[in-house]
């Protein structure tokens, strides 16, 4: 297919890549120079706004960081709904409350336009062995024509219902646990160092033992290198749980976990480490109680 894959971030340059394995003719969207170079390097060709897609673009594939942004790459003044073929699929990874995404999806069917609500998970990693989770929702006839998109792309894919929004309202579900894992990882891992154990040592029991998560074992290894290149950053965080909010005031149910989790990268991005990588939701900790990380003098 003739795919254009919009938002060459951490996981929107593995699956554009996925796409170029898997035979696609593929064209990357993003403003940011490096990521596009990084794209043609790979074999694709890329461009700086989604209305500079090829004419006759038969699907879609959004991963940008939220529905602001996705609307704005489809439907804009800049975006990519005229260039379209009749009929595309547009395929929206975009973790966004379910509101918005149902409002996309009518607004793409009013233009003959098919729409599925497909959020992912999976980290860099598997989006680019082309192994992510799609969670999503959507009639069969768009399930049908993004297939050759999700197989490039998907280990596996949930078909959550029908009606758009089902998707959305199960990233957010998983985005509560995941924000909460990784905050409470930080947590055991700070309280570890604060009380004198070696931090390598922690690591080494934890992922050994029953209280392992594979946010735990995932990013605290970020912890244990110093690394913090923002293979997902703090502020999505701040992001997605700010959804996770949103979605139980509308439903009327309570997460106080996901609040204090919030909480913490909240703070953690006040002390200006929005930018990095999530696991570095352990500076708010470190702010707290002058522990030294591993590699730090």
């Amino acid at each position: 297919m003739k795919v254009a894959a919009i938002g060459l971030g951490s996981m929107g340059q593995g699956a554009a890549r996925a796409l170029l394995k898997a035979g696609h003719a593929v064209t990357g969207v993003d403003p940011n120079p490096a990521a596009r170079t990084a794209f043609e390097d790979a074999g694709g060709t890329a461009v700086p706004r989604a209305a500079d897609i090829p004419q006759g673009t038969e699907a879609v594939l959004v991963l940008t960081v939220n529905a602001a942004q996705a609307r704005a790459a489809l439907f804009g003044p800049e975006g990519c709904a005229p260039r379209l073929a009749p009929g595309a699929v547009l395929v929206v990874c975009a973790t966004m409350a379910p509101a918005d995404a149902r409002a996309l999806a009518a607004d793409a069917t009013a233009q003959g336009f098919l729409y599925l609500d497909a959020p992912v998970s999976g980290g860099s990693k598997a989006a680019h062995a082309g192994t992510m989770t799609v969670m999503a929702s959507g009639p069969e006839a768009v399930f049908t024509a993004a297939a050759p998109v999700l197989g490039a792309v998907a280990a596996q894919v949930w078909r959550l219902g029908e009606e758009p929004g089902m998707g959305a309202t199960m990233k957010v579900t998983h985005q509560l646990l995941a924000g909460v894992h990784i905050a409470v990882a930080a947590e055991a891992m700070a309280l570890a160092i604060k009380a004198g154990l070696d931090p390598g040592q922690v690591y080494g029991v934890v992922t050994g033992a029953a209280g392992n998560s594979w946010m735990f074992e995932n990013r605290m290894a970020h912890v244990l290198a110093g690394d913090e290149t923002p293979h997902s950053a703090v502020n999505i965080f701040v992001k997605d749980l700010g959804l996770v909010e949103a979605m139980a005031r509308e439903v009327q149910s309570p997460v106080p976990l996901a609040a204090q989790a919030m909480q913490l990268f909240v703070a953690a991005a006040a002390q200006g480490h929005g930018g990095k990588d999530d696991a570095f939701v352990i500076r708010a900790y470190q702010a707290m109680t002058g522990i030294k990380l591993p590699g730090e003098a």
